[in-house]
């Protein structure tokens, strides 16, 4: 069966992905690091008594000493195999010098080399506290604060070092306990010189942000989650290392950087300041929980309080955690004393990922203030028109100190609360209410359907009830469906015909339907009426659905003179009736209509007839009596029986539907995709799941939305993938029912086939960036065969859309941790029709028997919000699972630049040989093809200046050493940072030059200070091309798209005048087609990039503000007395956040800051945050 269980209901469409996962292996960082220890000590006594047989000689070094050209040289290190960088470091045999061992690097190596990896056996570890783990770090490296990143440092631990020259080399890295040196070993260098003064580095990257990175190609085998590098000098050199894992990256990354903010006095400011700010907090509670005043708590009242604080706590986790602090205890102590509650609480709620984004964005210690937080919601969450009240109150909100509150600072655990409230969620909060145009006609939508809405089991037992209505409609189903047949007492009945269904009365059904009809959608309602009534009922029908149904049934006839149906807004609080209906030129007391309904197909089953694999055209038509009165409720969707493509388009009326077995609609979706969708441009088609899902299993409604059918029958009452991508997908616009379908599915000319490969005419792929973070409270699968509570959890990432986008990754196993699995894996998609892609997320226990199914979510692509976002689980059934979630980070960006609106663009550099530029199809047809060919030169022009905006601003990010996700603003302040770290005396002038900023020195500047001005120049320089010139080539193209449609309607005369013919004619059609929507998605990407080159000016703007490069020039002295506190890095987070981000940025807003500015303060100090 397609969707039996839970197991087999995680896996994708059929034919779409694959459904046997990979089995990677599962994290194990206690066995790593024993085999690392061991192989450590083996290296160091290799390294021992190789050092007594034969000295070292000495070797020239240069002053930097940070992987000179010695490090290169013969029988040091190997180049990289591509495997070698995917996992943690695996043990080096003690005769191998290089970084890995020839079983890992695959080929022959020579001879034996001394290891790489020496560990000094005499340096005494620093005494560090117990602390929780949150990570995959070894059970002695646990970090839960700045100052154990610290300690982490001091304790020293492998990295892998690259060269430019691609080669890579395993060192062990530590800081000194002087708090002023880096040191690695082993080296050709001497001790002295393989090491770095901490006031040299200029600033810390994060990912693969360097030349050495972006320009080798063994970078794409390096996780941009492990890599980091550490710019120093004046010549802002760089020091490329990878760790072993995401936490360990991060723990260097921070402790770098409190370093480079606090100085070497940082160790003792971080342990005296740790956890001020949760003091304030917990100590009342604390306080208040002792009511005799003794100081302490008795433990099971200490565990209440813990409980009541994060109702997410498993009680089980704190008893532990009690144990443990019991036994480290010298001498038992009745009760629990303040310090060790924070500290317990500190280590059951501190979640480590979150704290590394804390401080990633803190300029002051471990809490944000406005500032910050004002950078973090724009840089990373993807929101404009911040101000500094707004973060102020969102500080007011979910900080739970006073003081924090009053003094405007988000420590860890308001942070924490801010992320997984719903101001955090992934969906995006506009399309919780009706959010598309509604006024179209009601084919232009896909619209939420049920199949046989009264079964609440399987299709041929089971029992029908009124409930089937009830749930379907409160999940906000607009399409439901009624099997009236002859009942006892001449009351008709709603069953499965020719089964053992049990009955229910169609009036209490339509009481029902009638309750229910508008509590989740006040858009109309489609009633399926399959009649299978004698004429007597039949008239006791229409009885009972006037009588119910009242002034909601929709009667009104149709307009002849029309060519679409009305649209939903017009039709609100409406319902509609579907069925046959008598023709027009049919009067009388009663006439005939075929019965060609899924009604006649089971009963060809249930008489074990093969007739259910012909076509319409092969199966025998019977005909029944319909009585006028019945007839005439039938306005807007008629049920007609469907013959071809060229009949429909002849002679089938708009308010005419059709009904298509699912075997049926997969045939046309697979081999007359583009006529499908075509059809049903003008017509509504209802799909119904084959007869053969006796089990109610369900179809994958995905197929054929594809193809744009609107209504796609459901079996509401059995859950699963197939279930779980109509609920997503109907949680758009509000949840109203009705989504609206992508232009290109609407527009009566343009070219669509879901089964292309190499992309849509004038549609730009996007690319997803997906980032696993980490799961919270994940629980037992329900029904789960093994015993106690252990889960080895891991997740798929899927994408669902038209087959070029179905693509599915997964993250590796966490064993034994369902409580906090950290699983920090990211994953890139590109989707080439971002309006029709369906991104779920599913948590799977990894079992030897077979996978359980624990929780997942669906939300469609249009509804992403880019950055840290919570993702709620959903059980099997669809109801919420109490605390469990997935934390994420998204991103959007196209394939060669832009992105969503309010969200990053990614730019891929190609030079104009390479570009890919949008081509018109020949006709054959002479006008047409004049009118086309005048479209080749705004068309190569309009490609032209987005790919230069684009590449422009990819450069300018490079060279301020951010990933192509950051944003402009972000971009800004680590430039001015550098600039005023700087130790060159310039003074940088921002300059308007006709309305543009431009960076002008009045002295020269050295060698990568002047990469990153020209950078700057040219990225505004493009952009100002684009604006000026975007207006004069949109009305070029668009001019040539109205020409050519004016020629459309007598296109097929044209054609034959110029001898087409049959299949060239056809071919000529579609090529026309082809190019109009060519004209019209290129028209769109340009006037999507103007608006992207408006948005770049503003977050220069703004990033001008934040450091004052508005003020009057000459107001400051030079760049070159800025203070070090801003040059801990240009990641996200450094330099100074504004709060004054509102309003918006225009070529006018540019140019009225004035003549230029000076990036001094008026007090000649760099501008920071106290």
């Amino acid at each position: 069966m397609e969707e039996e269980g839970a197991t087999q209901e995680r896996g994708p469409a059929s034919g779409a992905l694959a459904r046997r996962k990979p089995s990677p292996p599962t994290a194990q960082p206690d066995r790593e690091a024993a085999a690392l220890e061991a192989t450590v000590a083996a290296a160091a006594a290799a390294a021992a008594a190789s050092a007594a047989s034969s000295p070292e000689h000495p070797r020239a070094v240069a002053n930097g000493c940070c992987g000179g050209p010695e490090e290169a040289s013969a029988g040091d290190a190997v180049p990289l195999s591509p495997l070698s960088l995917r996992d943690a470091p695996s043990p080096v045999s003690p005769d191998a010098e290089g970084c890995e061992s020839p079983a890992e690097l695959g080929g022959s190596l020579g001879l034996p080399r001394r290891s790489s990896i020496i560990k000094d056996s005499t340096r005494q570890k620093r005494e560090r506290k117990k602390t929780v783990s949150f990570g995959s770090m070894p059970t002695d490296r646990r970090v839960s604060s700045a100052s154990d990143c610290i300690n982490l440092m001091l304790e020293g631990c492998e990295l892998r070092k690259i060269r430019p020259n691609s080669r890579v080399y395993q060192r062990y890295f530590l800081l000194e306990s002087d708090l002023q040196w880096l040191r690695w070993e082993p080296s050709k260098k001497d001790s002295e010189r393989a090491r770095l003064e901490i006031v040299a580095i200029r600033e810390v990257r994060v990912g693969k942000n360097t030349e050495t990175f972006r320009n080798h190609g063994f970078a794409e085998h390096i996780s941009a989650d492990c890599a980091f590098s550490i710019i120093y000098g004046e010549g802002y050199e760089s020091l490329d290392l990878v760790a072993s894992a995401p936490d360990i990256a991060n723990a260097w990354v921070t402790g770098l950087r409190y370093l480079l903010s606090f100085g070497s006095h940082s160790l003792d400011m971080l342990e005296s300041s740790h956890n001020s700010l949760r003091h304030c907090w917990l100590l009342p509670l604390f306080t208040r929980a002792d009511g005799g005043g003794k100081g302490c708590l008795p433990a099971e009242v200490a565990c209440q309080l813990l409980q009541g604080l994060n109702p997410a706590l498993k009680g089980i986790a704190i008893r532990l955690k009690l144990k443990e602090l019991q036994k480290s205890r010298v001498s038992p102590i009745d009760g629990i004393s303040f310090p060790e509650f924070v500290d317990m609480y500190h280590e059951l709620c501190t979640r480590a990922e979150i704290y590394f984004l804390l401080v990633q964005f803190s300029s002051s210690k471990e809490y944000l203030d406005s500032r910050d937080l004002t950078m973090f919601l724009e840089a990373e969450q993807g929101m404009t028109d911040i101000t500094e009240q707004m973060c102020l109150d969102i500080i007011r909100r979910y900080e739970p100190s006073t003081e924090g509150q009053e003094r405007g600072f988000l420590g860890i655990d308001g942070f924490t609360g801010y992320l997984i409230s719903a101001e955090c969620d992934l969906f995006d909060p506009a399309h919780r209410r009706v959010c598309q145009d509604m006024s179209q006609p009601i084919s232009h939508y896909y619209i939420n359907s049920s199949h046989n809405t009264y079964l609440i089991e399987d299709q041929f037992r089971g029992p029908c009830d009124v409930s089937g209505y009830v749930r379907a409609l409160r999940m906000g189903c607009r399409c439901v469906e009624m099997d009236v047949w002859d009942g006892p007492d001449g009351e008709p009945i709603v069953y499965n015909g020719h089964t053992m269904t049990l009955p229910i009365t169609f009036h209490s059904a339509l009481e029902a339907i009638n309750k229910y009809a508008f509590v989740a959608s006040e858009y109309p309602l489609i009633i399926c009426l399959e009649n299978h009534n004698c004429i007597m009922q039949q008239k006791v029908l229409v009885q009972h659905i006037k009588k119910v149904l009242g002034d909601k049934l929709y009667i009104k006839p149709v307009d002849i003179n029309e060519s679409y149906l009305p649209s939903p807004e017009s039709l609100k609080l409406k319902i509609i009736l579907k069925g046959k209906k008598l023709p027009f030129e049919e009067p009388g007391p009663e006439g005939e209509v075929t019965d060609e309904d899924e009604a006649s197909e089971i009963a060809q089953r249930t008489e074990m007839s093969q007739d259910i694999f012909l076509q319409p055209d092969e199966i025998d038509v019977k005909k029944q009596k319909l009585c006028p009165e019945l007839s005439d409720l039938i306005t807007l969707c008629k049920s007609v029986r469907f013959r071809d493509f060229d009949s429909s388009q002849q002679c089938q009326k708009y308010w005419e539907m059709c009904s298509f077995t699912e075997a049926l609609a997969s045939r046309f979706s697979n081999e007359f995709s583009e006529d499908f969708v075509n059809h049903n441009k003008r017509f509504l088609s209802r799909i119904f799941p084959s007869p053969m899902r006796i089990d109610s299993s369900n179809l994958n409604p995905q197929d054929f939305w594809n193809c744009g059918c609107q209504v796609v029958g459901m079996n509401y009452q059995t859950p699963g993938l197939m279930m779980d991508l109509n609920v997503g997908w109907f949680r758009q616009n509000g949840g109203c029912g009705y989504v609206l379908r992508p232009s290109v599915m609407r527009d009566e000319v343009s070219y669509f086939s879901a089964n292309v490969r190499d992309g849509l005419p004038g549609i730009s792929p996007q690319l997803l960036h997906i980032k696993v973070i980490s799961g919270q409270h994940l629980p037992k699968p329900r029904g789960s065969g093994s015993k106690g509570d252990v889960v080895d959890p891991y997740v798929y990432v899927e994408v669902h859309g038209i087959p070029a986008d179905c693509a599915e990754q997964r993250t590796k196993t966490i064993g034994q941790n369902g409580g906090s699995p950290v699983f920090d894996e990211s994953f890139v998609f590109q989707v080439n029709l971002p309006e029709l892609a369906i991104v779920r997320f599913v948590v799977l226990d990894d079992d030897y028997i077979g996978d359980e199914f624990i929780g997942q979510y669906t939300i469609p692509f249009e509804c992403l919000q880019p950055g840290y976002r919570h993702v709620p689980l959903h059980a099997l059934t669809g109801e919420c699972i109490e605390h469990a979630n997935l934390f994420l980070h998204v991103a959007i960006t196209n394939r060669r630049g832009g992105g969503k609106a309010q969200k990053r663009g990614l730019s891929v550099r190609k030079g104009k040989k390479t570009r890919e530029y949008a081509a018109m199809r020949l006709l054959g047809v002479r006008a047409p093809d004049e009118v086309f060919r005048t479209a080749a030169q705004p068309l190569h022009e309009a490609t032209d200046l987005r790919e230069n905006m684009q590449n422009a601003v990819m450069s300018f990010k490079e060279v301020c050493g951010l990933p192509p996700a950051a944003c402009l603003k972000q971009c800004m302040l680590g430039m001015c940072a550098r600039l005023l770290s700087s130790d060159a005396s310039a003074c940088m002038v921002l300059q308007q030059r006709e309305g543009y900023p431009a960076l002008e020195s009045p002295s020269p500047l050295p060698e990568s200070l002047k990469k990153l001005v020209q950078a700057f120049n040219m990225m505004v320089n493009e952009t100002k091309n684009l604006i000026e010139s975007s207006e004069s080539l949109y009305n070029k193209i668009i001019h040539c798209q109205k020409a050519g449609l004016e020629l459309h309607e007598d296109l097929p005369n044209a054609g034959a005048k110029d001898g087409l013919k049959g299949r060239k004619l056809s071919k000529a059609l579609e090529s026309f087609a082809w190019n109009i929507t060519v004209l019209k998605g290129q028209a769109d990407l340009l006037r999507k990039a103007k608006a992207e080159a408006l948005e770049n000016l503003r977050q220069i703007h703004l990033g001008a503000l934040s450091f004052g490069l508005d003020q009057p020039a000459g107001t400051g002295v030079s760049v070159g007395t800025g203070s070090r506190r801003s040059r801990h890095g240009t990641g996200s987070g450094s330099g100074s956040g504004s709060g004054s981000g509102s309003g918006s940025c225009s070529e006018a807003a540019l140019s009225r800051q004035g003549t230029g500015g000076s990036l001094q303060d008026r007090e000649g100090r760099m501008p920071s945050k106290q």
